[in-house]
């Protein structure tokens, strides 16, 4: 046996300790003068604030501890663990067993009061001051089963039915709720015993009987006096209570065992519960459900408050720990408290009771019955699918670690210029922690010191070497080689940015832009006025990174240098030009009433597009060049090319500033307000098209155009058509309000213009409705406070796509606003609900089809969770349409998927919840029966 306690610091307050101490000092006196038996085993500092709760599990193998740093942790007993000093102790607090914490929950939005595990320890139950109570499913943290929401006050205190059916929880808002644990809604609300009572205590700890018949309260009243009110399982009546404390009750805490004693008139064996009580009045009270009097009271045990109780597993032994950071123990003999029932005997009696054994009731993981073969299957689908993923994941071969094999009784010691000592880090591949069941009962024997007189087998090799700071040595063979000898054995390789999804976008989902003239020319100037001397690369080697430094012969060289590879960098290839306005001058952008006036770019002399979607992995690029003429006269020239092969040239009689290509045109923006726009061929196809204003972005994918003027209009046309999909939309609408620029600017394969804006809001232009709508909001409040924000776009397939890229570009919220919604749990489940509704009216608007069933699924999955059933019956009869002829027309697809068959692919997760069983039937019968005409 092994006591848990708090630990305070020097001022009082709790320092977030979890320590772990031995039984046998406090039961023997002989074994607390020993000074070989250890009195501390071990000692948590993992929380960061006051632990207020600390439970073992019902198998001993798991202990759980709640603190006010919202946190829960799950510890596991380690039988790798030896023998250490406790940190920051010097040595002096030796630890004799080693506990991990195996699991971090985090579900809570305040201080975590009280825990209490289910019988079997199938879950987890937590109580916070947000007034929720949170079900943790113990099989498979962190998962939450549910979050339960119906107290107004704080939650003090949660207890379980010992039968598995019910769960009650007490909160300061003058009430005890019992919730089903068949589908975790309310049974019943008890507010009159606690109408006089106010919130004077700390924690409201209650406790159910081991035979699951009642259900003993805190802080109850009766006549103005402090009980502990007696709730009986049948009708919840409130006849009976605990009366004789002078001050308000705090805990209350049943013996697990049932006990019997043989009645001396009758000779009659009775059995009853035994039931311990603490109050605020530093008293303890025992009492049995047969007697109408305490057995024992024991007054001023304490200097303070009593919080918590707790029983062993034999039902002989108490601790009882108060406010003032103390334990108390008490012993009984089995003649004060009776004989405890054998586990035949605790079975006959819950048959008798329950009409099922105590075994097969403690083992029921479920207790909602399944009302048809279907909801069989699927479950024994799910539980399929389960077993699956935890083999395929046991069966998945590690990864070899990095420095695998290096040694690790071996450490290098080299100095620095400045005659510092430096040990080259060596890296050790952690080892496999051995996580063991129920830790074996401590003794002597168990006992070792951290201490050790034995030297270290660390064998220190100093090498009279000195190397730079922050680099490890090399071999004295090499550092001997001549350097026109040293071969390296890997050549470094210079690795190239990948272009991220976004850029993707930016450049016009695959035509991106270059030029080469006034920017990099302004870029040079500055290196030019503010160059050093230059360092050499670092020549790799496998034992290490050997400098060589050269100097120039003076800084003139060094800029010479550079200006020549500058001049020949211009000669062979154009600098990259990225689209976004954001990398532009927007200095000239400017609102006035009604109008809008866009940043124009200025004309460069090398403007370059690379075409990264055509076919065959070909390189294909597109060159603009302007004033390539002679003889006075200046022409403009695009070349396209392909694999470095000029395929064809066509002649421009105005200079382009804007440059735009696909796999099936090229277009250029002129100075003069044409547009002109050729075939990949290099064919015209319509003579230029003349504008009311200057272009200011320019955009190609497909067969689409778009194009955004310096007054702020926006135009998309299908060159494959000829004809006008956008015509002339102002901008206005979209950029009114705080100043803000066009981010990016875009075309999707369906020819629906996407406009991102500086402040993170995104829009689109809707044809049918004829106005702009908000794919992502400037704020993104829903999103912040959303429980399910980020967590959708996983599922939606290889590459991220259009809708990920413009959430990733959204500016994140702080986490005030995290904050603000998880003290109103109400307002938290609204945003989401808003949230991830949006994200599918989002997806579906931009006609993103991957997106859009990621975003339906995970959406559905998160109704389901949360009970809400009418929405979900609105979706699934959106998606069924209708079952027989209507005069009305129905489009059985959305974004060319089938709708009934994203019904099928929904049914499961609502089938995921008992609660909806007969709507995931109802769904499916129609379905069949469809399928069947």
């Amino acid at each position: 046996m092994r006591l848990i306690s708090l630990e305070e610091n020097e001022t009082g307050e709790s320092s977030g300790k979890v320590v772990i101490w031995n039984m046998a000092p406090v039961r023997n006196e002989e074994d607390e003068k020993n000074e070989n038996v250890p009195k501390m085993l071990c000692s948590m500092d993992n929380h960061l604030a006051c632990v207020n709760c600390v439970r073992w599990s019902k198998c001993g193998k798991y202990l759980a501890s709640g603190g006010d740093d919202k946190l829960i942790m799950i510890w596991q007993f380690s039988k790798s663990g030896g023998g250490s000093s406790a940190f920051g102790s010097g040595g002096k607090v030796e630890t004799f067993e080693q506990w991990r914490c195996v699991h971090t929950l985090r579900g809570h939005s305040g201080d975590v009061l009280d825990l209490a595990w289910s019988p079997q320890d199938t879950w987890l139950a937590t109580c916070s001051v947000d007034n929720t109570v949170v079900i943790w499913n113990a099989c498979k943290f962190p998962e939450i089963v549910t979050v339960l929401r119906g107290h107004n006050g704080l939650v003090k205190g949660v207890a379980w039915d010992p039968v598995g059916r019910y769960l009650a929880t007490q909160s300061d808002d003058k009430s005890l709720r019992v919730w089903r644990t068949s589908d975790w809604r309310q049974e019943t609300c008890i507010t009159e015993p606690f109408a006089e009572s106010g919130g004077t205590t700390l924690v409201l700890r209650l406790s159910w009987s081991p035979d699951g018949c009642c259900v003993v309260s805190a802080h109850a009243t009766n006549n103005s006096g402090p009980t502990a009110q007696i709730i009986e399982r049948e009708g919840w009546k409130t006849n009976l209570d605990f009366v004789g404390h002078r001050k308000a009750i705090t805990c209350t805490r049943f013996n697990q065992c049932i006990f019997s004693k043989t009645l001396k008139k009758d000779g009659k064996t009775q059995q009853y519960a035994c039931c311990a009580v603490g109050s605020r009045d530093k008293s303890l009270s025992v009492w049995m459900t047969a007697l109408k009097r305490p057995l024992v009271i024991v007054h001023d045990l304490f200097v303070n408050s009593i919080l918590d109780i707790s029983w062993s597993t034999n039902g002989t032994e108490m601790l009882v720990c108060s406010w003032d950071g103390t334990c108390a123990y008490l012993e009984f003999s089995q003649e004060e408290l009776g004989k405890p029932l054998s586990e035949d005997e605790k079975d006959q009696l819950f048959k008798k009771l329950y009409g099922k054994s105590f075994l097969s009731v403690s083992h029921q993981t479920k207790t909602m019955i399944i009302e048809n073969p279907a909801m069989l299957q699927l479950q024994a689908k799910k539980k399929a699918e389960e077993e699956h993923r935890e083999q395929s994941n046991r069966a998945m071969p590690l990864k070899p670690l990095p420095y695998e094999g290096c040694p690790t009784n071996k450490q290098i010691e080299t100095r620095t210029p400045d005659g510092r000592r430096r040990i080259t880090p060596l890296f050790i591949a952690p080892q496999p922690q051995d996580m063991g069941g129920s830790p074996e009962p401590f003794s002597v024997k168990n006992v070792f010191s951290s201490s050790s007189e034995q030297k270290s087998k660390i064998v220190v090799e100093k090498k009279n070497e000195i190397t730079s700071a922050g680099l490890p040595p090399t071999d004295k063979s090499e550092s001997n080689t001549p350097e026109k000898n040293k071969t390296p054995e890997f050549e470094p390789t210079v690795i190239k940015p990948a272009v991220s999804q976004v850029e993707k976008a930016k450049d016009v989902l695959g035509a991106r832009m270059v030029t080469s003239s006034s920017e990099k020319d302004d870029k040079a100037t500055k290196e030019k006025d503010s160059v050093k001397p230059c360092k050499a690369a670092a020549v790799i080697r496998d034992a290490g990174m050997q400098i060589k430094q050269r100097k120039p012969d003076n800084v003139k060289d060094c800029a010479k240098r550079r200006r020549k590879e500058r001049d020949k960098d211009e000669t062979e290839s154009p600098a990259p030009v990225p689209t976004s306005t954001t990398d532009r001058d927007t200095s000239s952008q400017t609102y006035s009433g009604s109008t809008l006036q866009l940043p124009v770019p200025k004309t460069q002399r090398l403007l370059q597009a690379t075409i990264s979607d055509c076919a065959e992995n070909h390189q294909v690029k597109v060159i603009l060049e302007n004033n390539c003429g002679s003889a006075g006269r200046a022409l403009h020239t695009v070349k396209y090319s392909c694999d470095g092969k000029v395929v064809w040239a066509a002649a421009l009689e105005s200079k382009g500033i804007l440059l735009a290509a696909s796999r099936n045109i090229v277009c250029v923006g002129c100075e003069n307000r044409s547009i002109i726009v050729l075939s990949s061929g290099g064919r015209h196809l319509l003579p230029s098209m003349i504008m009311s204003s200057s272009p200011s972005l320019l955009q190609c994918t497909a067969h689409y155009v778009m194009l955004i003027t310096a007054d702020g209009s926006m135009f998309v046309w299908n060159m494959q058509k000829q004809e006008a999909i956008v015509k002339g939309v102002s901008l206005l609408p979209v950029l009114f309000g705080p100043p803000a620029s066009i981010q990016q600017a875009l075309v999707t394969d369906l020819g629906l213009p996407v406009v991102s804006l500086s402040t993170g809001a995104s829009y689109t232009y809707s044809l049918g409705l004829s106005c702009w709508l908000q794919l992502t909001s400037k704020e993104g409040l829903n999103a912040a406070c959303s429980s399910q924000h980020g967590s959708l776009m996983r599922d939606s397939g290889p590459k991220p796509g259009l809708l990920h890229q413009l959430h990733s570009m959204q500016k994140r919220r702080g986490k005030e606003m995290q904050t603000l919604c998880k003290t109103s749990p109400a307002l938290q489940q609204a945003s989401t609900v808003s949230h991830l509704e949006g994200l599918v009216a989002a997806a579906l608007a931009i006609g993103s089809v991957q997106e859009y069933k990621a975003c339906l699924l995970g959406y559905m999955r998160y109704l389901s969770q949360e009970g809400m059933e009418s929405r979900l019956r609105e979706v699934c009869d959106t998606l069924l349409g209708p079952t027989y002829k209507t005069a009305t027309e129905w489009n059985p697809y959305v974004l060319g998927l089938k709708k009934r068959q994203l019904l099928q692919d929904v049914l499961p997760l609502i089938g995921s919840n008992l609660q909806f069983q007969r709507l995931y039937t109802e769904y499916q019968r129609q379905l069949d029966l469809l399928g069947k005409t």
